[in-house]
């Protein structure tokens, strides 16, 4: 059966389960499991599901698995409707690392654990994620494989006053495995229905006792995914082909999802029984994975700064000698293009058309490696002023590295003797924490209480210097440009590897911060009808001060079978050590300009304060939820609404120009000089803009005798609505993207059957409208419509121990909004893309898989 449960404990479960105190956890086929209670939530006594304050979704190992993909994310999509991941074509290191999205806020507003302890975030940050995610800094959950989880429990709702910084919109926690005997091996491959996207994945789990008192499981996965092409041959690269250029690729430009390579994932959950109440625990994890994927295609005759400037033939004076003078940059063929001919004639002169007579499309390599271990011992107090006590004691240490390249391209600066593939360096980003967390019941009363200290770093590695590096024709001397203004010094070369230049050596630093807190949860049973309970954290940081946060929460049961709960609170979201010093590099759209380099500074950073930046301080928020938990004879309800309200929302401004003024302005001496001194357009993190976020979550779950065999039926649906309030530097392009880009309404509503050793079930997606949009393009973007995707898998147990399925994602091939280009344009003349990729459901159509389990 479907073991979808709906829980509705956070308030007063959830600090508990972080503690360690032993619950029950809901396994088992039997729908009265309803009763049983989760491990997030609060830091006090748990609680059964209909006395819970505020709701908490399980979704189970079974459920969880029933998808093609082998990506974390789109299997938790297909369960969680106000759970939102898009795909990222070109994105630069947002196609490594996809943002997620609950309940509309960005994808570091939502606390990630691992057993009920905090995980760390990832090293990368989002530059080019989408207008809901534009410099999200939050953890990259698809490194943990599905056959290493016991359940996931979905917290929808603040949670900061429990846990801290990020449990704005709701808290994620994936519960390990701990068996310790059996396991099971699972082989699977699929493929897209247009023939690319090929998947294989081979996982394992196995639990193995640790003396007669404990367990120790382990699960690994293997994973290989091609990339897919959702794009052709632009009208632009075959007016190049026409005009007889050689090497032109063609399409020049892949709108798909990128390569994954040697994407190998290990997890360890340990524990032992030390007597007398008492346990240690260990679990860890080692994941490393490689993606690649495509960049913005450079033409030959019309990429400024590289092989044009001001539209005439940028030529590099390779010895003094060169005495051509420049000219518009013509058809980029030598046979019917008289200057590129001179050029390639001469020893004196040389243009990039030398090395790439076609144009290039960068190539984006980045790998990920990414480590984790928590170990703690946890049990009750007997005897001494502590008696009856409940402790967990816990120490974590996560780190997350980023390792970004950059192929097929060109430091312009360099000219011919510039390599063409970079190494670009590397993003470290490691936190440490430890908890020490007490609780006790007295009668109707639970309280709990604790201490955490955590510490943050980040680290910027510096990329090998050819990335980097101002060659000898980003000097005026050595470049005949063309340009009207023989003082501008930007009419040269461009600096660094063309796309994603590398991380300055004056950029290349570690910086740290720590902060502690003290918190605490009360809960008491006034009646046998009415829960009440509270909690309050106070923090404090070392760069921006301290925050004091709380929360009340209530469960008030009206009758037997109906509930009214609730809660309110404050939260925040600290600035991420990567918000406040990052320093970046990357291709972006502007409007008025098209595709330029773009540099991303630290907020404190010379060019930053020159264009108003200041050092960021915390996220807040106040939100409010109400809900009813229903029994109706066989159907389980449960109907929450939710408003959100966030002020000082950290976001990275719009591209911003540096006029001549302002450049003579700045120090000589600032960091990386030479790189900036070629570059017009800059950007930095800062606390702009406020919203509002409110919405209605329904989740309904039925079971019942079916056709000969029983059957599992679970309705979901989400309603979100976010309104920017308030804002100053974020642009009217960047608002809409926030409140339109997702669909306001999302559902799901899936159908599991079971005959014995037959088992098959099929989910019904619904997405309502929603922004369409384009490499960021504000110009064509249209209103997407709603559409309806169906997911479907069969199951046969051969016997006891060998299971086979197959299924599909997107059975009938739903397709997405066509890309028609400006004006509606069938032909898009720059990109050949065939799709938005801001499709809700993705770009890559239908998905067909089969899979082979072997259980032991």
């Amino acid at each position: 059966m479907i073991q979808r449960k709906i829980v509705t404990s956070i308030s007063a479960v959830a600090l508990l389960g972080s503690m360690g105190v032993p619950m029950a956890m809901a396994q088992s086929d039997d729908m009265e499991l309803l009763e049983e209670v989760v491990t997030v939530g609060s830091r006090v006594a748990p609680r059964s599901a209909t006395q819970s304050p505020v709701p908490v979704d399980v979704i189970t190992a079974d459920e969880i698995s029933k998808s093609g993909s082998s990506d974390m994310l789109e299997m938790l999509k297909g369960s969680i409707p106000s759970f939102n991941v898009l795909q990222q074509p070109i994105s630069d290191a947002a196609s490594i690392i996809r943002p997620v999205n609950l309940r509309g806020l960005a994808s570091d507003s939502t606390l990630i654990l691992v057993n009920g302890k905090r995980r760390h975030r990832s090293s990368v940050i989002v530059f080019q994620g989408g207008g809901l995610n534009k410099g999200a800094q939050g953890p990259d959950i698809s490194v943990i494989p599905s056959i290493a989880l016991k359940q996931v429990e979905v917290l929808r709702d603040g949670a900061a006053a429990q846990y801290g910084s990020d449990a704005i919109a709701g808290v994620m926690n994936f519960v390990l495995k701990d068996d310790a005997e059996g396991g099971n091996v699972e082989v699977k491959y699929g493929q897209y229905t247009e023939g690319d996207g090929d998947t294989t994945t081979i996982s394992a789990n196995i639990g193995m006792p640790l003396t007669s008192n404990g367990f120790f499981n382990v699960s690994a996965q293997w994973n290989q995914v091609d990339d897919t092409v959702r794009s052709s041959a632009s009208s632009r690269d075959l007016a190049l082909i026409a005009d007889g250029v050689e090497d032109v690729p063609s399409p020049s430009m892949i709108w798909g999802s990128p390569k994954i390579e040697d994407d190998m994932t290990l997890f360890i959950n340990a524990g032992l029984e030390l007597g007398g109440d008492k346990e240690a625990y260990l679990f860890a994890n080692h994941a490393t994975r490689t993606a690649d994927g495509g960049f913005y295609f450079r033409p030959p005759n019309g990429r400024q700064g590289v092989f044009t400037w001001d539209s005439n033939r940028l030529i590099a004076n390779v010895d003094g000698n060169c005495n051509l003078a420049t000219g518009p940059a013509g058809t980029g063929n030598p046979d019917t293009d008289p200057l590129l001919a001179a050029i390639i004639a001469s020893d004196s002169c040389w243009a990039v058309n030398e090395m790439y007579p076609g144009g290039y499309t960068p190539r984006f390599v980045g790998t990920v490696i990414d480590s984790a271990l928590t170990a703690g011992t946890k049990g009750t107090f007997n005897g001494g002023f502590m008696d009856e006590w409940g402790y967990d004691f816990s120490f974590g240490i996560g780190r997350s590295q980023s390792k970004f390249g950059l192929n097929n391209t060109i430091n312009p600066s360099m000219g011919p003797e510039s390599p063409q593939n970079f190494d670009t360096g590397s993003y470290i980003q490691q936190e440490k924490t430890f908890n020490v967390d007490f609780s006790r019941v007295f009668g109707d009363t639970s309280v709990a209480a604790g201490w955490e200290w955590r510490e943050d770093s980040f680290e910027i590695v510096a990329g090998e210097t050819a990335s980097w590096k101002a060659g000898r024709y980003s000097d005026l001397d050595n470049v005949i440009s063309g340009d009207p203004d023989p003082n501008n010094s930007l009419a040269v070369f461009t600096v660094g590897s063309h796309g994603f230049p590398g991380f300055h050596s004056d950029s290349a630093r570690q910086y740290e911060r720590n902060n502690f807190a003290l918190y605490g949860d009360i809960e008491h049973q006034v009646t046998d009808a009415l829960l009440v309970g509270g909690a309050l954290r106070y923090e404090s940081f070392s760069d921006f001060g301290d925050t004091t946060n709380y929360k009340l929460t209530f469960n008030w049961s009206l009758m037997d079978s109906l509930a009214l709960r609730g809660s309110v609170g404050t939260g925040f979201r600290a600035p991420t050590m990567g918000q406040s010093n990052v320093v970046n590099t990357q291709t972006t759209n502007i409007e008025g300009f098209g595709l330029m380099n773009v540099a991303t500074l630290d907020p404190l950073h010379p060019v930053s304060e020159a264009l108003g930046g200041k050092a960021l301080s915390p996220e807040e928020s106040e939100s409010f939820t109400l809900g009813l938990v229903a029994n109706v004879g066989e159907v389980d309800v449960t109907v929450d609404f939710y408003h959100i309200e966030v002020t000082d929302r950290i976001t990275v401004t719009d591209s911003k120009f540096l006029d001549d003024a302002t450049r003579a302005s700045l120090p000589s001496d600032m960091p990386a000089a030479d790189l900036i001194g070629t570059l017009t357009h800059f950007n930095f993190f800062t606390n702009d803009f406020d919203t509002t976020t409110q919405g209605v979550d329904v989740v309904a779950t039925y079971s019942t005798d079916l056709f000969s065999g029983s059957a599992d039926f679970t309705a979901a649906y989400n309603y979100n609505e976010t309104e920017v309030d308030k804002y100053t530097i974020t642009s009217d392009w960047d608002v809409q993207r926030l409140e339109e880009e997702l669909p306001n309404h999302r559902a799901t509503f899936t159908w599991a059957q079971y005959w014995g050793n037959l088992s098959g079930f099929l989910r019904a997606n619904y997405y309502g409208e929603y922004l369409a949009i384009h490499a960021d393009d504000s110009s064509d973007a249209i209103t997407g419509d709603s559409a309806i995707t169906l997911d479907m898998e069969v199951g046969y147990d051969i016997n006891e121990n060998f299971a086979l399925k197959v299924g599909a994602s997107n059975l009938l091939d739903q397709e997405p909004m066509r890309y028609t280009g400006a004006n509606g344009n069938p032909d898009p003349s720059w990109s050949g893309a065939w799709y938005y990729e801001t499709s809700p459901f993705g770009i890559n159509g239908s998905f067909w898989y089969a899979k082979a389990n072997y259980r032991f």
